[in-house]
Parts: C-alpha cells; sequence; structure tokens
C-alpha cells in the first residue's frame, strides 16, 4: 500500500523583517555581552573574539565561494589573519602592512603545490578574502591600541573608541531597517538588495548623525563636527558594504553565507557593514580625534 509522501515544511513567514526577529535579537545580546565583558575588563581577551570572527569569515567565505568551484586556501588565510590581527594590536599599522604582504605571498606559494589549473582564480580570491576580511578587521586592532595594549575598561581611549565604532555601525542598521520597514518605498538596488530603500538609507543617516554627534562629545570628548562626518561615513560605509556582499551572495547564488549565527544567517552577514565602515572610522579618528 503506497503512502503519500509527507509534504515538504513550509519556510516560516517573519514578514517584512525577513528573518526570526526573536532568535535575532538573543544572538545579538549574547554577542553583545561577550564584546562588554571582554572590553571593561581585559581589552587584550576581546582580540581573541575578532581572531575568531576573522577565522569563521574566512570559513564561510570559502564555504561560498566552493559553490563556483573556487577552492580558496583557507588555512594560510586564517593563519595569516590571525597573525595579522595581533601585530596590528601589538605594534600598529606599519607591522600590520608588512604582515599582510607576506601572508599575500604565502598564500601564492601555497597555491603552487596544486598545479597550474585554477591558479588564477584561486590566488585572485585568496587574495580578495585576505583584504576583504582580515585586513579591515586589522583595523579594529589598531583603533583599540589608541589607549595602549593592556588594561581596558571605559577610562581606555581605545575601547572608547570601538564602542563608538560598533554602535554608530549600530545605528545605521537600525536607522536603516526601521525606516526601510515603515516608509520603504523607492528600492535603492532593485537587482542587488531589493528591500534596500533610498528611504532606508535617510534613516540610516539621521540616526548615524545624530548618535556620531552624542557618541563622539559624550564619549570621546571630541568636536560635534567630527560626529556629523562620522555618521556620514558610517551610513554610506554600511550601506555600501551590506550591498557589497549583497551582490556576492547573489552571484554565488546563496541566501545566507552560513548560519552559525541564529536568527542572522552567517557572520559575514552581520560583520559586512562593520568590515566596510572600520577604516574610515579608524582614520577619521585617530587624526581628528585622537590627534
Amino acid at each position: 500500500m503506497s503512502q503519500t509522501p509527507p509534504a515538504s515544511t513550509p519556510a516560516k513567514d517573519h514578514g517584512r523583517a525577513g528573518r526570526d526577529l526573536k532568535a535575532a535579537f538573543a544572538s545579538a545580546i549574547v554577542l553583545l555581552a561577550a564584546i562588554a565583558v571582554t572590553l571593561l575588563f581585559w581589552k587584550a581577551a576581546f582580540m581573541l573574539i575578532v581572531a575568531a570572527a576573522v577565522v569563521v569569515a574566512v570559513w564561510e567565505l570559502g564555504q561560498g565561494f566552493s559553490v563556483k568551484g573556487i577552492d580558496l586556501p583557507r588555512e594560510p588565510i586564517m593563519i595569516g589573519g590571525v597573525v595579522m590581527v595581533v601585530v596590528a594590536f601589538l605594534w600598529g599599522s606599519d607591522a600590520l602592512v608588512t604582515a599582510t604582504a607576506v601572508t599575500g605571498l604565502v598564500i601564492m606559494l601555497w597555491l603552487l603545490r596544486r598545479g597550474i589549473e585554477g591558479y588564477v582564480q584561486n590566488a585572485t580570491a585568496a587574495l580578495f578574502t585576505l583584504v576583504y576580511v582580515p585586513l579591515l578587521g586589522s583595523f579594529v586592532a589598531l583603533l583599540l591600541a589608541e589607549g595602549g595594549r593592556s588594561g581596558g575598561g571605559l577610562d581606555d581611549l581605545g575601547v572608547r573608541g570601538i564602542i563608538v565604532f560598533i554602535l554608530v555601525t549600530i545605528a545605521s542598521d537600525i536607522g536603516g531597517y526601521t525606516a526601510g520597514v515603515l516608509f520603504g518605498r523607492h528600492p535603492m538596488a532593485p537587482v542587488i538588495s531589493p528591500k534596500k530603500s533610498w528611504e532606508g538609507f535617510v534613516g540610516s543617516l539621521v540616526f548615524t548623525i545624530g548618535s556620531g554627534i552624542a557618541l563622539v562629545v559624550l564619549l570621546l570628548e571630541g568636536d560635534w563636527w567630527v560626529g556629523i562626518l562620522l555618521g556620514v561615513i558610517a551610513a554610506v560605509m554600511a550601506t555600501l558594504g551590506d550591498l557589497c556582499e549583497s551582490v556576492m551572495k547573489r552571484d554565488l547564488g546563496i541566501k545566507d553565507m552560513s548560519q552559525v549565527i541564529p536568527g542572522h544567517g552567517g557572520l559575514m552577514d552581520r560583520l559586512d557593514s562593520l568590515l566596510a565602515t572600520i577604516a574610515p572610522i579608524w582614520l577619521l579618528l585617530h587624526h581628528l580625534v585622537y590627534r
């Protein structure tokens, strides 16, 4: 007697939010708590979180690239990426440049073992990954090191800089999400990211400028106009970072980089805005606030 095959479980409809908000909020709280504890009590431990994020993000990109037949040499990128984060924190930007160059050479030599087939494709993807994740991620270490390389707490200038960087980027996401859901009518890039709207971008801009002024003046004791610059930079770069990751996923034919963070998808789905904003924010704070 034949049996009717069970119907497949339909995907949950999360409405215009597009994700499970309960799981997303729970995951965000856990991640933010881990960041807060390490920054407040022993900021060197925060570097372990950054290094772990680099490793996971490289793994995710390797998984995504494999869909297109790109075999990313993850081992040298992961090891080199961790070294880049550490030397950036301990010895600054000059050491970071050197570590990046050496890691790039090691990657190309590593790929020689595989032979000729696919060398250019794999090497190009590997060097792209090296810049996109470990190099940009190492600017977090540079920003944290502004207050010295030991200690922690709100008296530490580097810790306050990291808090400003994280909060202004979160403000961009919250402002864009809220305005997009409530008022979004005009798509910004419908082919790349249909849900991203110009109204959402305006929301991001309003939230980042407001939070930027407050954070720079109250937390960093800087000039108010620096807060405006910070807000504009955060809104523009966070939006571009999100669009770049969206176009990558569309090219690869995947929805999320992975499912390591409940309610958020992959780690790269959360890091896209942070990676895009950190370098210009470090540059701005380094020259206009920490001078």
